[in-house]
């Protein structure tokens, strides 16, 4: 039997180890406490960074595929250059504009977070990782965001003009728009958009329209055909971002548990439901289906659960992989009735793919909100209308600001040569004839 002395001394022991645990346990933390590392989240969080960054090399691939053998180069370049500017931008402002603590609801700040110098130390209380960490899986978002705008002038930008213009579209848009909706703005709290459909895809979508629109069509569209040179290149892209928006998607519940195994389900059958989809609706309509629509039902769907993947059962991703790509196709075919040249299709897919996801999701919830599906409904419309009204009014001032001091749209004489040789001196195949 023990002493007294030693019971005591085991009791001690045992409260220690309890308190200890409690200590260690992420979200148990006394207020003022330090906060322990959750290793799995952030093992899981590491990986959904790198599966993001993935996506950008396959954005480059799918969008250089489909453009002609001489402009292949310049617009995988577009992809790449916005992993470089919005790399540096969001290490030295972007991450405290969009992360930091509010001004007026719009926009936020913190030093602490400028050129990400007071964070080095620093763990999340709420998701036990480190800050670093979540500061450069959202730096993944600001960079494809501005990358996935490029497709619409694809074939006829310059490229200063376009680094230009995705310095400023990223700093004055895409901030302000992660803030309010993800980073405690006026919407905050409001708007379901789990992993972008409102903050990346509508805004980068309508920003491709207003592009589109003012930059006119490439030299001889729709006159002359302008097939797209390598197929085979844009269905790896396209694998490529399939697989990786596993970690656009499943990372943004920022845990590693339930909600990230939802999230990545969700995905998953959104996906497989758009492309079956759109190669129903080719088959149907043209006896034929075709890669092209392969790849674009799988964006269709990936974009459309997006806003949705934490909130949504299968039931609610089939539905709204499938409204997805129908949505999309009938959007394509208005384009050419209506004559604009979004050479790639921007807003024909993320733009009316978000639209679907933003909207659609409040009809199949896991949860109902308390305040009642027309309440939520209403929020979603006002994050759809905002994200449309700053995208499309600010990437018109940022257009015609480039265009009237540096210049944008490529000269005849470039975009005949192809602008992988007159602006980059680089043939992409090295072939004799480079058209």
């Amino acid at each position: 039997m023990m002493t007294g002395a030693k019971q005591r001394s085991a009791s001690r022991g045992a409260a220690a180890v309890v308190a200890a645990a409690i200590a260690l346990a992420p979200g148990l933390a006394r207020a003022g406490e330090p906060v322990a590392l959750d290793t799995g989240t952030t093992a899981w969080m590491l990986t959904s960074t790198a599966l993001v960054l993935l996506m950008v090399p396959g954005l480059a691939m799918f969008y250089g595929g489909l453009v002609r053998t001489k402009n292949v180069l310049g617009t995988m370049l577009h992809s790449f250059m916005a992993m470089a500017i919005i790399g540096v931008l969001w290490t030295v402002c972007g991450y405290a504009m969009a992360f930091g603590t509010t001004i007026g609801g719009v926009v936020g700040w913190d030093w602490d977070k400028f050129m990400l110098s007071g964070i080095d130390t620093a763990i999340m209380r709420e998701h036990a990782i480190p800050e670093y960490v979540y500061a450069m899986f959202q730096g993944k978002f600001a960079i494809i965001t501005p990358a996935l705008i490029a497709g619409a002038f694809a074939e006829r930008v310059s490229f200063r003009g376009y680094c230009l213009f995705i310095a400023l579209w990223s700093l004055l848009i895409y901030n302000p728009l992660a803030h309010i909706v993800w980073g405690g703005g006026f919407l905050y709290g409001e708007a379901i958009d789990f992993a972008g459909g409102t903050v990346i895809h509508i805004s980068a979508g309508t920003a491709a329209l207003v592009c589109a629109f003012y930059l006119g069509a490439r030299r001889g569209y729709p006159r002359t055909a302008m097939h797209p040179n390598n197929m085979v290149l844009t269905l790896v892209g396209a694998g490529l971002l399939w697989v990786g928006w596993f970690g656009f998607n499943a990372g943004s519940s920022v845990s590693s548990g339930l909600k990230t195994a939802q999230a990545l389900t969700v995905t998953q059958i959104a996906a497989a439901s758009g492309a079956l989809a759109w190669m129903v609706i080719e088959q149907v309509l043209h006896r034929k289906a075709t890669s092209l629509g392969m790849v674009s039902g799988i964006l269709a769907g990936l974009v459309a659960i997006t806003p949705a993947a934490g909130d949504v059962l299968p039931t609610g991703a089939l539905l709204l992989g499938a409204l997805a790509s129908l949505t999309c196709y009938l959007a394509i075919l208005l384009k050419a009735r209506l004559g604009y040249d979004d050479t790639l299709d921007v807003f024909g897919i993320h733009g009316m793919a978000g639209i679907v996801g933003a909207l659609g999701l409040t009809f199949f919830l896991r949860d109902l909100p308390e305040h009642g599906l027309a309440i939520q409904l209403w929020y979603q419309l006002k994050s759809v209308l905002l994200s449309v009204s700053v995208s499309a009014v600010g990437t018109l001032a940022l257009l015609v600001l480039v265009d009237r001091t540096i210049g944008l749209r490529a000269s005849a004489e470039q975009e005949r040569a192809g602008i992988d040789h007159s602006m980059h001196g680089e043939h992409g195949y090295g072939f004799l004839n480079p058209n």
